[in-house]
């Protein structure tokens, strides 16, 4: 049986989290707070980390400062490149770009005179992933129909060589729609990884807010094909111990190639006008029999210290 998670990984304001391995350290990036554009801060254990700053001090001339999320980092062809949601100051909307920098943690520099995807409402929460099948790099992200009043949906598409911009001839791909009712307004957030011949997709739904969010998923049996809500009615983790709300799951493997998943939750008090912080817990992901994904334990911030099984979420 799946364990309560107790305490965070890092008990600090930290949205949207993204972890990347690298180096022989841990880096993990998140939503800025504290007046930064976006944060970064590193360890070594996935529990000590050091003091967050901002990876990326200077935005491009077409973005509006004050709405830059989502942070999703990967390292191609030696060097790090980082996509991150931003505010197009022409159109209002919020739009997706991307940045690089010779080391993890940065300085990323964003030379781009435009946003790298922009759709009619706006689009969010960009993370790259590498398909190990065959080595292709894709993104996935959010467009921000919710903004129009409409169910939100996730897209892919498979980037190019140096992960800058898409593959030529390649057009972004309908993933997924909102369709559950616990979803609520949105299902937002997205992450990919493969088990077996199976594509599992990992979203945050329902209102980031509240203690009413959660993590679903989606299956597959194509990257860019058409995925199957496998959370119907009601998340396959939500509220659990000392997390509230989970939401922005990132999937990423550690140093011995174990699969993990990073999230926040409120920690406390659920709301910012309440005092209460989005903070960052690392759960060990599995799967069972059957394929059906399993989140736990010693995992680092689940609860208890030391390795147990997974068990079912």
């Amino acid at each position: 049986m799946r364990q309560p998670f107790r305490v965070p990984a890092y008990a600090g304001d930290f949205p949207d989290p993204t972890i990347l391995w690298s180096k022989g350290r841990y880096w993990a990036f998140a939503t800025g707070s504290a007046g930064r554009n976006l944060q970064v801060m590193g360890s070594t254990d996935l529990r000590t980390w050091s003091e967050p700053v901002d990876p990326l001090p200077r935005l491009p001339a077409w973005v509006a400062p004050g709405h830059t999320w989502a942070p999703g980092v990967m390292e191609v062809d030696g060097r790090y490149v980082m996509y991150y949601t931003a505010r197009d100051a022409s159109r209002g909307v919020q739009a997706i770009s991307v940045a690089t920098a010779t080391a993890p943690g940065g300085p990323f520099t964003d030379v781009s005179p435009a946003p790298l995807v922009c759709q009619t409402a706006g689009s969010i929460d960009p993370n790259p992933y590498l398909d190990p099948r065959n080595g292709r790099l894709f993104l996935i992200w959010k467009s921000d129909d919710n903004a129009l009043g409409q169910r939100t949906r996730i897209w892919g598409q498979e980037l190019g060589a140096g992960g800058l911009g898409f593959a030529e001839g390649t057009a972004p791909a309908l993933l997924l729609s909102g369709s559950a009712a616990w979803q609520g307004p949105v299902v937002e957030g997205p992450t990919v990884i493969g088990n077996g011949a199976t594509y599992y997709l990992f979203y945050g739904a329902n209102r980031w807010d509240s203690a009413e969010s959660g993590i679903g998923y989606a299956t597959s049996d194509s990257l860019l094909g058409r995925y199957t809500n496998r959370s119907r009615f009601r998340p396959w983790l939500g509220s659990s111990g000392h997390a509230r709300g989970p939401q922005g799951p990132m999937v990423f493997e550690d140093a011995a190639g174990r699969a993990r998943m990073a999230f926040a939750s409120w920690h406390g008090a659920v709301g910012y006008p309440n005092g209460g912080a989005r903070v960052l817990w690392i759960g060990t992901l599995g799967f069972e029999r059957g394929g059906a994904p399993a989140i736990g334990p010693g995992a680092v911030g689940a609860g208890d210290s030391g390795e147990e099984p997974p068990g079912r979420a």
